[in-house]
């Protein structure tokens, strides 16, 4: 008798709603640097210590990500927000909660003939899309080769796998590729022009993305999430050796090019190590998507308009 009321005893507790994880879709854009310390933090069982069940799925750019936030199919995104700010000045429903890149890591890359930006010059540069990201660096690339950003051709293909692929089948001239998929192409022989964080040295190039509504409705288990994304940050810089391990696997290269990318990522000081998000590096990002005309010519910044970091607070407290 004894037996059976400790087994139901245990049967009752492995069912309990507060032994129970909350169940965390995150969308990624791609297998790179800035994302490794959120596959730290499930492999060190951060999440699970917060009570969360996180799975992770790589897109090829930000626009789907956000289109599921809305949806409400992911619950956080871990990308680029140009589009978010213009849709924010227009009441859309998604915000800010936290920084991960602070400048972007990529490099000009190009075909093995161009040797300077000034060579770029009537080429056809690949972008993720005409709203996000590397696309509005082009201008400063353009700047910086003396030529006008109409002498060149703008083309969205997708993330930084698919600009690699049509670097090798010459469908375009030119992309930027953040490492380990520069050292890849360094290797395969393509000129690399310098990164691009020498032209655009603060820019906030990928952050915590949430809807507002599903966030207030969720804030213990996104305060959670924050939680243990930090610590997954700090475990991946304390322990190179196994992070180099992990960041082979996840970012599909070798352990020696994760081991690299992890020490440019801290030279560069790529990554907000507290997730926090400087003024400088949100400015030049509403600068870039007020000259896309993407939210009107006299509007001002106000980053309250797309950033909520009440999340944040609560997280370190």
């Amino acid at each position: 008798m004894k037996l059976i009321l400790a087994a139901a005893l245990a049967l009752l507790l492995v069912a309990s709603p507060s032994r129970a994880e909350t169940m965390l879709h995150v969308g990624v854009v791609s297998r790179t640097i800035f994302y490794l310390p959120a596959w730290t933090a499930i492999a060190q069982g951060f999440f699970k210590q917060e009570g969360l069940d996180v799975e992770i799925e790589v897109y090829d750019g930000s626009d789907r990500i956000s289109e599921d936030l809305r949806a409400g199919t992911k619950q956080i995104g871990i990308n680029s927000i140009e589009n978010l700010i213009a849709e924010a000045y227009k009441g859309g429903p998604l915000r800010v909660i936290a920084g991960t890149a602070q400048r972007p890591p990529h490099y000009i890359i190009a075909q093995a003939e161009i040797k300077s930006l000034a060579d770029l010059k009537g080429k056809t540069i690949g972008v993720v899309s005409m709203k996000e990201g590397t696309t509005f660096f082009v201008a400063d690339i353009a700047q910086a080769g003396g030529f006008a950003l109409a002498d060149v051709k703008v083309e969205a293909v997708g993330g930084s796998p698919t600009r690699a692929r049509l670097l090798r089948e010459r469908k375009i001239d030119a992309g930027l590729q953040p490492y380990p998929l520069s050292y890849e192409a360094d290797a395969a022989g393509f000129s690399d022009l310098g990164p691009i964080a020498k032209l655009v040295p603060d820019y906030q190039f990928t952050s915590v993305v949430v809807d507002e509504d599903w966030a207030r409705a969720h804030r213990a288990a996104l305060v959670g999430f924050l939680r243990a994304l930090r610590r997954g940050t700090d475990y991946m810089f304390a322990h190179p050796d196994e992070s180099s391990a992990l960041g082979a696997k996840e970012l599909r290269t070798t352990p020696a090019y994760a081991r690299r990318a992890l020490e440019d990522t801290a030279r560069m000081d790529v990554l907000a190590r507290d997730l926090t998000l400087t003024d400088a590096s949100l400015r030049r990002v509403f600068a870039n998507v007020k000259a896309a005309g993407l939210v009107p010519a006299d509007a001002a910044f106000d980053r309250s308009k797309f950033v909520d970091e009440s999340f944040l607070r609560e997280a370190v407290k």
